[in-house]
């Protein structure tokens, strides 16, 4: 709600605990409390903006009021529910294709047909070259510095400079071949090449159900 002309794609899990019928009403409810609550933010940042332009001195509450506004231009585009089964691999291709089907939508992301510099795509191709060589270890955990100096050790890449590599791997890490918490402190100098590591880990620590299972151990 904070990232303006945001595109949210709801996706509903555990379809195969659920009878057919179950899974269109549940859809259905879940569609229609995501308008609910959009049309409740919109309305409450409308109640609030006209409390500020009402208020005896406005031009005190001037911050305010820009935030409120800016806020409230903040437009969400709000997909179709994908329901999925995460334990059948022909629903995961399903997601998939409609992912793909809707990023491709010039109307929808406009940039989508901006062309990269041939550098993206070549520092892109060393980062996959180097995550799949027997140097990176199985997490896939790399210091920033160390990997723009196996970058640099490329003939193509010689004058690849940091803050070059910064943007590219922020457009890595949106298009999730990387990922790069740069806005951690602790982890700002840490590029992850292999995401699929962390969602392991992930999934051991926060699952369904985690407290009954540790409480259920003596």
């Amino acid at each position: 709600m904070r990232v303006p002309n945001s595109v949210v794609l709801p996706v509903g899990t555990h379809v195969d605990c659920c009878q057919e019928q179950e899974v269109a009403e549940k859809t259905q409810d879940i569609m229609a409390r995501i308008t609910a609550m959009l049309a409740e933010r919109k309305s409450n940042l409308a109640h609030f903006i006209a409390n500020l332009e009402g208020s005896e001195e406005p031009k005190f509450y001037v911050d305010q009021w820009e935030r409120l506004k800016e806020m409230e231009s903040c437009m969400l585009t709000i997909l179709n529910l994908v329901a999925v089964n995460c334990t059948d691999h022909g629903d995961i291709k399903k997601l998939e294709a409609t992912i793909l089907k809707h990023v491709q939508k010039e109307d929808l992301f406009p940039e989508v047909v901006r062309v990269l510099p041939p550098v993206y795509r070549q520092v892109e191709a060393a980062i996959v070259d180097i995550a799949r060589g027997e140097e990176a270890a199985e997490h896939g955990m790399m210091d920033l510095q160390y990997l723009l100096s196996k970058l640099s050790q490329r003939e193509h890449l010689a004058g690849l400079g940091r803050h070059l590599l910064q943007d590219i791997l922020r457009y890595l890490h949106r298009i999730g071949l990387i990922v790069w918490y740069e806005e951690i402190k602790h982890l700002e100098g840490t590029v992850f090449l292999q995401p699929t590591f962390l969602i392991t880990m992930f999934k051991l620590l926060v699952r369904h159900h985690l407290v009954q299972q540790l409480e259920s151990i003596s």
